[in-house]
């Protein structure tokens, strides 16, 4: 398991370092002192699993992963307990408050393990297998990390793109066009110059009056599809 620490206390690094070096299947691939530096590290490292602290110089953790195409999993580690509602909210790994006590970071571990369908204690050749793939979204004072397959559907909104998924709808600080260049294309259709649709939620397709097509999604939500864009749609979804 490739694991990265960003933590902007020497110290605290350190005793990440000490109490990881019990789990021979962990290795730490790097460590940053801040989100920029984190940030930076992630895009090349590419690690499985991160230990964050939440407030570092320059930005917190919530806007380390707010900033991130692609989240790896996430083990909040801080001083601070006021934290734990909102990491849980973001559907965190877990949450440890320093001083960590060895027995909750074998217990953490030990759930990253088992979320990518292994357990640590028993080594295999199989290749485990890939996580879905996950969207972190900060909106205001709330935040949440979704699978892309959870997500019916992106609304642009200027530079903003509103993401329904659930009971919510909140906004994230990416464009459309940002957020359609890492979607799959036999799963996300690029309905118009608003919306892209998740096809798996397309309840019903009826033509309109323009000679496009009226996507009906879950809670009545209609998306329209352009004439230039329909056949496109109906060679997509077999139609």
């Amino acid at each position: 398991m490739r694991v990265m620490l960003i933590d902007d206390e020497r110290l605290a690094r350190a005793e990440l370092r000490r109490l990881l070096a019990a789990h021979p299947e962990v290795e730490i691939v790097g460590e940053a002192v801040n989100a920029e530096d984190g940030i930076r590290q992630i895009a090349v490292l590419k690690p499985d699993l991160i230990f964050l602290d939440v407030q570092m110089p320059g930005g917190s953790g919530f806007d380390l992963l707010a900033a991130l195409d692609e989240a790896p999993e996430v083990i909040f580690t801080t001083a601070f307990d006021q934290y734990a509602l909102q990491a849980f909210e973001v559907n965190a790994l877990d949450y440890l408050q320093k001083p960590i006590q060895a027995a909750r970071m074998a217990a953490a571990l030990q759930r990253c393990a088992l979320r990518h369908g292994h357990a640590l204690e028993h080594k295999s050749s199989a290749v485990a297998p890939t996580a879905a793939k996950k969207l972190f979204i900060k909106d205001g004072e709330r935040c949440w990390f979704v699978s892309l397959q959870d997500v019916r559907l992106f609304e642009s909104e200027g530079n903003y793109t509103r993401v329904y998924f659930d009971q919510h709808k909140p906004l994230m600080l990416r464009s459309l066009n940002q957020l359609e260049e890492r979607l799959d294309p036999q799963s996300f259709f690029r309905a118009s110059r608003r919306h892209i649709v998740n096809l798996d939620y397309v309840g019903e397709v009826t033509p309109n009056d323009t000679g496009g097509l009226d996507l009906t999604l879950p809670d009545a939500l209609r998306v329209e599809v352009s004439r230039r864009r329909a056949a496109q749609f109906k060679l997509l979804a077999s139609l």
